[in-house]
């Protein structure tokens, strides 16, 4: 190796030291930015939305801090815009959310097409504070504001021959990059039985923090099921399906031994390639305990009597 004194080295060589130092910067915030992302803290703030009306707070809500808007919508899962959790948050400008229609079909007696708009008039929007689990580790506490999947439901009549319901989401591959790349077998498809669906705790998503979704969120509407790993909780929903069988969810058809129907958060099942046992608070460095059914086993355990919850994961 060639060591030069410093006679032999060129002004021309010789870093400019504003440079040098902006490099510094960079490499420090850059730093910064990993650590940042590995907690699920923000990188750089985020924008905020246009705040909702007509919003009322619910029974169904905690009384838990809620994690910081910074870490929710820009850490997260939205693979149409991406595979890294920051992904969403670069590519989902993208997302056009207007104009915007959810077509319900299926084992219904008035089977309907919904404007956004047409749906948000129903009623009183409700903010409920739940726990969201991801099956990866993290969590987080996120005050959504919604209405009950029941009112969708109740519009379109359901008949006695719906057993499941079947929800499907947008996959244009002009608004989301990804999805010309096969990471799933797009569009990503979800499912519940037709009892989880109706129960209470389950919400159709159009807000958070008081605002309308962002779009690395889900937005304009979701499904928000606080029992379940987040998985469950399909995006950008544009149909749903009333139907007589188990539908096949994305994950089940890319991964059927890491990841089933029911999906229930269990810390005494782990995953294939980690442990379910703990979990980590977006913005928090220290691990916590996880719940069975993220807590909510007293309103959602009857759910599932007599059903072996190791075996139907």
């Amino acid at each position: 190796m060639l060591i030069q004194k410093p006679a032999d080295i060129l002004p021309s060589e010789i870093t400019d030291r504003a440079l040098y130092q902006r490099r510094r910067d960079f490499i420090k915030a850059a730093a910064a930015g990993a650590i940042a992302g590995s907690l699920g803290l923000p990188a750089q703030a985020a924008v905020r939305g246009t705040p909702l009306a007509n919003v009322q707070k619910s029974i169904w809500t905690l009384d838990e801090k809620p994690t910081p808007y910074e870490s929710v919508t820009t850490y997260g899962n939205f693979y149409e815009f991406g595979p890294d959790k920051d992904s969403p948050g670069k590519n989902a400008h993208r997302l056009r959310t207007r104009p915007w229609t959810i077509t319900v079909e299926g084992e219904v007696k008035k089977p309907r097409t919904f404007a956004i708009e047409d749906v948000l008039k129903w009623g009183a929007l409700e903010e409920r504070t739940y726990r969201f689990r991801c099956v990866e580790g993290w969590s987080m506490v996120v005050p959504w504001i919604g209405f009950p999947f029941s009112e969708i439901a109740r519009h379109v009549e359901i008949t006695g021959d719906a057993k499941y319901v079947e929800f499907v989401s947008l996959a244009d591959p002009e608004q989301m990059p990804y999805v010309r790349v096969p990471l799933l077998d797009w569009p990503y498809v979800e499912g519940l039985r037709i009892d989880e669906a109706l129960h209470p705790l389950t919400l159709m998503t159009v807000g958070l923090y008081g605002e309308v979704l962002p779009n690395q969120t889900g937005a304009p509407v979701r499904l928000v099921l606080p029992w379940n790993y987040g998985f469950k909780s399909a995006k950008s929903i544009v149909k749903i399906r009333f139907v007589r069988e188990m539908p096949k969810s994305s994950w089940m058809k890319s991964a059927p031994d890491e990841y089933g129907f029911y999906s229930n958060v269990n810390p005494d099942v782990p995953h294939r390639r980690w442990s379910q046992a703990q979990e980590r608070r977006l913005g928090e460095f220290l691990k916590r305990k996880t719940l069975p059914f993220n807590g909510y086993a007293e309103q959602v355990a009857k759910l599932y009597t007599g059903m072996d919850l190791r075996k139907n994961y």
